[in-house]
C-alpha cells in the first residue's frame, strides 16, 4: 500500500481502492527537519496518517501525502545506508563506515552458547564483533566522545572487542554497564530462572540484617582526574621513574577520559573483590607511577580493551623493575609498599590472563613477592610496638590497615595459584600469625578524620589471625568482617591442602575433623559476621558483601577437595592447553566414587550449579564475567567436574542408584528443562559440563575463564563420544562386537 502511494500515485496512478478513501485526523506539524521514522516502532504510528493542514477538517490528498511519504522513505534508507546494518535488539555502539565480515565456523557443536571471545594468546588488535557473531573492523573513535564505551587516544588506532552486553545504551554516563538497563534489555534470563525479580542489581547493605536508624550509607567513589595538568603529572611521574629510557619509546599513556574509565572500573568491578587499596586516599597524581598502570590495566581488562591492558601492564612491569635493580643495598624492609601492590596486581593480571608465559613470569617472583611481604610485615610491627599503646591517628590507622590489607591480597593470591595450578602456598601460618584481621568495609572506606571515624574505630573489636584460626578449629563462633571472612576461608583452605599432600602420618582422622569442624564454624560464623553500611553496586545473588559471596566459592570448593583429588586436572592448567586439560578432566573417573560421602560432596556441586540455574543461565554468562570474581570459575572448576563424572557413573555403572543418588539425580535434572537437554545432549552428565563450559567463556574479562570452558567443551565431547561408542556396541557395529543381550539391554535402560 505504501509503494502504490509513494511511486504510483505521484506519477498519476491511480491509489489502491481500499486507499482511495481520504483520511482526517487532528491537526498535527512536522517539525522542520523531520527525525528518522521507525517503520518497525507502533509508537510511530503509520506514516501516511500524519496531516498537515491548519484546517482540522481539511483533508490531505493523494499526491501531497505520496510526495512527503516518499521523501521521508527516501531520507531515512539513506542515513540507514551511512550506518552498519544492525539487529533492533541488539544495537552496537555508533561505528564509523564499518565492514561486516563473516564469522569464523565454530568448532563445537550447535549447542555452544557462543559469543565473542577475547584471544589472549597475542598482542594483535582485536575487532569488535556483534550479537550474531559477526566481526565488525572498527575505526577511530573519539576519545572525548561521552558516549562511546570504547575509545583509544593512541596515535595508532587499535580496535578493541567488546561483548554484547556492553552495548551503547547498556552503559553509564561514566562507562560502567548500567545494570539497570542492562537486565531490563536481557529480559527472561533463560527457562532456567523462575524469579524474573532477580534480575535487577543486588546492592548489598549487611550480611544477614538491615543497617540499624543511625546508620548511614555510603557509596565509595572512584577516583577520578578532573583536570588535563593531571594527567601531565602522571606523565611527568612516569617519565620520572623510567630511568633507562625503556618505556617511553614505545609506550603513549592514554588520555585522560580513558584513564577516568579505567579507574572507574578498577574501583567499581574489581576492588571489592580484592579491597586492599583505600580509595579515599587514592589519588592518581601523587601515588606511584607503577602502581598506576597496574590499577589502569585491569581496569582496561574490564573495560574489554586488550591492547590498552596489556601496554600498561607491561609498562608497570618495567618501571616496577627498573625501581628494584637500581636500588642501592636492596631490602625487601625498605621496598616501599606501593611496590609490593604493583607486584601483586602485575602477578594476578599474568597467572589468569590465559597466557602461559604469564603464568611462568608469576611463578618466577612468587619468592620476591613473598620477602616483600615478610619485610614489610616486620617494619609494621616495629611501628605498632613503638607506639605502645597509645591509638593511632586515623593517617597512621590507615597507613597500618593498608599494610595489612595488602599482605592478606597477596595470602589470598597465593591461596588461588595454589587452588588452580597446584602450586606449593609462598606465606606460611607464621608470618601472619600475630596480625590483627582486616576492619570492615565500612571503617575502611570513611573519609572523615574527626569523631565519627574515632567513635567507630573505638567500637570495633578486632582479633588476630593466630586467635581466629584457633576458635575455628576448635568450633567456636567468632565475629570478624567480611575481608576477615575471605582470610579465615583462604587459611582453611591451606589446612585443607596441607593435609591432603602431608606425608600419611599427618592425614590422621583426628586432622580432619578438625577441618571439617573449622568449615562448619566458619559457615555459622556468617550469621554475625560485621554489618556494613557500604552500597557495593555489583549483581550478585546473596545479601552481602562480594567478598562473602567469593568466600562461599571457596568453602565449596574446600569441602569437595577434602574427599576428592583433582590435582592432575590443576597441574594440567599450568599449561594452558584445552585438549590436555579436558583428558585430564575425563581420566579423573576414578577419583569419584559413589558413596554416602559423596552425597554430601554432589551437594556442594549442585549448590555451585543452583546458583547459576536459578538466576538463568543466559543471565549468568553474559554478566557473571564483571559482576563476580574470577574465583567463581576457578572454584567452580573441580565442583562441576565431580558433579559431571558422578552423573556418568550413575548413568553407566552397572549398580543401580539408590534412594539418596537417585533424589540427587531428580534434583540435578529438575534445573534443566527439555529443550536444554535436547540441545545440549541426552545424558545429564554431558548437558552440565557443556552447558558449564558454554557458561564461564561466553563473555571474557579474564583469560583463564576461557580455557576453562573450552575444556569443558571438550570434557563433554569426550562424554558424549564414550555414549556413542556404547550405543554403537549395542547395535554391533563397532569391529569384531556383537549386538548386547536382550538383558543387557534392558539393564543398560533400566538404568
Amino acid at each position: 500500500m505504501r509503494h502504490d502511494r509513494t511511486v504510483h500515485a505521484k506519477d498519476g496512478g491511480t491509489p489502491l481502492g481500499s486507499e482511495g478513501k481520504r483520511r482526517s485526523g487532528p491537526k498535527t506539524s512536522l517539525p522542520a527537519e523531520p527525525p528518522i521514522p521507525s517503520f518497525n516502532d507502533p509508537k510511530n504510528g503509520p506514516l501516511d496518517e500524519a496531516a498537515d493542514d491548519d484546517d482540522e477538517d481539511e483533508e490531505m490528498d493523494d499526491e501531497a501525502a505520496a510526495i512527503l511519504i516518499n521523501n521521508l522513505h527516501h531520507q531515512a534508507m539513506g542515513n540507514q545506508a551511512a550506518e552498519p546494518k544492525l539487529e533492533p535488539t541488539s544495537p552496537q555502539l555508533p561505528l564509523p563506515a564499518p565492514t561486516i565480515v563473516e564469522p569464523p565456523v565454530s568448532t563445537f557443536g550447535s549447542g555452544q552458547m557462543s559469543l565473542p571471545q577475547m584471544p589472549w594468546d597475542s598482542l594483535m588488535p582485536q575487532s569488535l564483533t556483534d550479537a550474531q557473531g559477526r566481526t565488525i573492523a572498527t575505526g577511530n573513535m573519539q576519545p572525548h566522545d561521552p558516549t562511546a564505551f570504547s575509545a583509544t587516544n593512541m596515535v595508532d588506532s587499535h580496535p578493541v572487542q567488546l561483548p554484547p552486553i556492553l552495548e551503547q545504551n547498556l552503559l553509564s554516563s561514566d562507562g560502567l554497564p548500567n545494570f539497570n538497563t542492562t537486565m531490563s534489555g536481557l529480559g527472561t534470563p533463560g527457562a532456567l530462572s523462575p524469579f524474573p525479580g532477580m534480575l535487577g542489581p543486588v546492592s548489598p547493605v549487611d550480611y544477614r540484617r538491615s543497617p540499624g536508624p543511625s546508620q548511614q550509607l555510603t557509596i565509595t567513589k572512584a577516583p577520578q582526574l578532573t583536570a588535563d595538568e593531571q594527567w601531565s603529572r602522571i606523565h611527568e611521574n612516569i617519565k620520572r621513574l623510567d630511568l633507562e629510557v625503556a618505556l617511553l619509546e614505545t609506550f603513549q599513556l592514554p588520555s585522560r577520559f580513558l584513564l577516568n574509565r579505567y579507574l572507574s572500573t578498577y574501583f567499581n568491578l574489581f576492588h571489592h573483590h580484592l579491597p586492599f587499596l583505600h580509595p579515599p586516599s587514592f589519588n592518581p597524581t601523587e601515588v606511584a607511577a607503577p602502581l598506576l598502570l597496574a590499577v589502569l590495566s585491569i581496569g582496561a581488562l574490564y573495560s574489554f580493551e586488550q591492547d590498552q591492558a596489556f601496554m600498561l601492564h607491561i609498562g608497570s612491569k618495567v618501571l616496577v623493575n627498573q625501581f628494584l635493580q637500581k636500588k642501592e643495598n636492596f631490602s625487601s624492609r625498605k621496598c616501599p609498599l606501593w611496590t609490593m601492590q604493583a607486584t601483586l596486581l602485575n602477578m594476578i593480571f599474568a597467572s589468569w590472563s590465559g597466557d602461559p608465559k604469564g603464568l611462568e613470569w608469576a611463578c618466577s617472583i612468587k619468592s620476591l613477592l613473598a620477602n616483600m611481604v615478610s619485610g614489610n610485615r616486620y617494619e609494621l610491627r616495629m611501628r605498632t610496638e613503638a607506639r605502645g599503646y597509645e591509638k593511632p591517628s586515623h593517617h597512621e590507622w590507615i597507613l597500618d590497615e593498608e599494610c595489612r590489607r595488602s599482605y592478606y591480597a597477596v595470602y589470598i593470591f597465593f591461596g588461588m595459584s595454589t587452588l588452580t595450578f597446584n602450586h606449593t602456598p609462598s606465606i606460611s601460618y607464621n608470618e601472619l600469625d600475630t596480625l590483627e584481621l582486616p576492619s570492615s568495609e565500612t571503617l575502611w572506606s570513611l573519609e572523615s578524620t574527626d569523631r565519627t571515624w574515632q567513635d567507630r574505630y573505638n567500637a570495633t573489636s578486632i582479633i588476630t589471625y593466630q586467635e581466629a584460626h584457633d576458635r575455628l578449629l576448635s568450633g567456636q563462633i567468632t565475629r570478624y568482617s567480611a575481608f576477615g571472612t575471605r582470610v579465615m576461608i583462604n587459611a582453611l583452605f591451606v589446612e585443607g591442602w596441607n593435609h591432603q599432600r602431608g606425608p600419611n602420618a599427618l592425614q590422621d582422622v583426628v586432622h580432619e575433623h578438625k577441618l571439617r569442624l573449622g568449615l562448619e564454624t566458619w559457615q555459622k560464623s556468617l550469621d554475625i559476621c560485621e554489618p556494613e553500611t557500604v552500597i557495593v553496586q555489583l549483581s550478585a545473588p546473596h545479601k552481602g558483601h562480594p567478598l562473602i559471596f567469593n568466600a562461599m566459592a571457596m568453602y565449596r570448593n574446600t569441602r569437595a577437595r577434602l574427599l576428592v583429588d583433582l590435582r592432575s586436572i590443576q597441574e594440567a592448567l599450568r599449561y594452558h592447553d584445552s585438549f590436555e586439560v579436558a583428558a585430564a578432566m575425563t581420566n579423573a573417573r576414578a577419583q569419584v566414587v559413589r558413596s554416602h560421602e559423596m552425597i554430601k560432596v554432589i551437594q556442594e556441586c549442585f549448590d555451585c550449579i543452583e546458583i547459576a540455574a536459578m538466576q538463568g543461565i543466559r543471565w549468568v554468562a553474559r554478566t557473571s564475567a564483571t559482576n563476580w570474581s574470577v574465583e567463581h570459575p576457578l572454584c567452580g572448576l573441580d565442583l562441576i567436574v565431580i558433579l559431571s563424572l558422578w552423573l556418568w557413573r550413575v548413568e553407566h555403572d552397572q549398580e543401580p542408584p539408590n534412594d539418596d543418588e537417585q533424589v540427587m539425580y531428580d534434583r540435578i535434572k529438575n534445573l534443566f528443562d527439555a529443550d536444554t537437554a535436547d540441545t545440549y545432549g541426552s545424558r545429564l552428565s554431558t548437558t552440565v559440563a557443556r552447558l558449564w563450559g558454554s557458561m564461564v567463556d561466553e563473555v571474557v574479562v579474564w583469560g583463564i575463564t576461557k580455557l576453562i570452558g573450552e575444556s569443558f567443551k571438550l570434557h563433554a565431547q569426550a562424554l558424549g563420544g564414550y555414549e556413542n561408542s556404547l550405543l554403537r556396541q549395542r547395535n554391533g557395529e563397532l569391529p569384531g562386537s556383537q549386538p548386547l543381550a536382550p538383558q543387557a539391554l534392558e539393564m543398560q535402560a533400566a538404568y
